[in-house]
């Protein structure tokens, strides 16, 4: 159950609306590394959530917020909007027959699909892609997931930050690049509360170690014949991170055989001169003999 207020968690003010600057802010909502992604990731997270119940709660709080930026950049989106109704019509009066590069830069979706609100895309127009949040059931895995969306958010936000003159959209993005600050710390304090990263490393930490090929746990292997790792490469010599190995250098070589396939499906309908050997009726018969009644 959520409950909503209808101010917004931090002021959003803009001093001078620029419709192009609207289109960038699109990729801190709907892009990858916007708050659509990582409100969801963190609600996704907590609905699955299987142990401590603290972990849950903390991720549904968090998640939660995340809906709260999202609104604080609809909003910006919306106010940077304003006036781009006579923006448009001056540019399809213009001379250029591609309408002035596209509206001068600003999303066209952004008056025939929205009616000059933000929109669930990306600052290229491409839809939100839910394949992008991550849910493992593993909360080690996940906090580190959670990590890495934090930090290439706080990038985003840092960019923008930097392409805007307008006071107002300035403060804004300073709270949400704190926010990311506090996140990725969070996300980094429960590795620490699961044990720290020596506990919890590799994950998942409840795979039987002895059941992996233990010559390669640690063997950084190299592709690269012209030259040796540099003298103070860290992942090539040394006590590995989680401690219970010593990383070593090793140069690449084949140890597998060479791949043999069996001839084409009779029912594939490859070449018949690639159809040589004995066939049976067909891998695809035998799924339709499977599959249907």
């Amino acid at each position: 159950m959520f409950y909503h207020d209808k101010k917004l968690q931090y002021q959003v003010r803009v001093e001078t609306p620029n419709p192009a600057f609207a289109k960038l802010l699109q990729q801190a909502i709907g892009g990858i590394e916007g708050e659509i992604r990582v409100c969801l990731q963190y609600l996704f997270q907590a609905w699955g959530s299987r142990g401590p119940a603290k972990y849950r709660d903390m991720l549904l709080d968090t998640g939660t917020e995340e809906i709260s930026h999202i609104e604080m950049l609809s909003t910006a989106v919306a106010l940077n909007l304003e006036g781009a109704t006579n923006e448009l019509k001056d540019k399809v009066a213009g001379e250029n027959p591609i309408v002035s590069s596209i509206l001068g830069g600003m999303d066209p979706r952004h008056v025939l699909s929205s009616g000059l609100a933000a929109m669930a895309v990306d600052s290229n127009g491409v839809p939100f892609n839910g394949s992008w949040v991550v849910g493992s059931g593993n909360i080690a895995a996940d906090m580190y997931a959670n990590v890495m969306a934090e930090s290439t958010g706080r990038v985003l936000a840092t960019r923008l930050w930097e392409l805007t003159d307008d006071a107002g959209m300035k403060d804004m993005l300073a709270f949400l690049i704190a926010r990311d600050t506090m996140h990725q710390n969070q996300w980094l304090a429960v590795i620490e509360d699961l044990g720290g990263v020596g506990s919890n490393l590799p994950i998942p930490n409840t795979f039987p170690m002895s059941d992996q090929v233990r010559e390669f746990e640690y063997a950084f292997v190299s592709t690269n014949i012209e030259q040796p790792p540099a003298p103070d490469a860290r992942w090539a010599s040394g006590p590995s991170i989680d401690g219970k190995g010593e990383f070593k250098y090793v140069y690449a070589s084949p140890l597998g055989q060479e791949p043999v396939l069996g001839p084409p499906d009779v029912k594939g309908y490859a070449q018949e001169q690639q159809m040589t050997g004995g066939l049976d009726k067909g891998i695809l018969e035998n799924i339709k003999d499977t599959i249907l009644p």
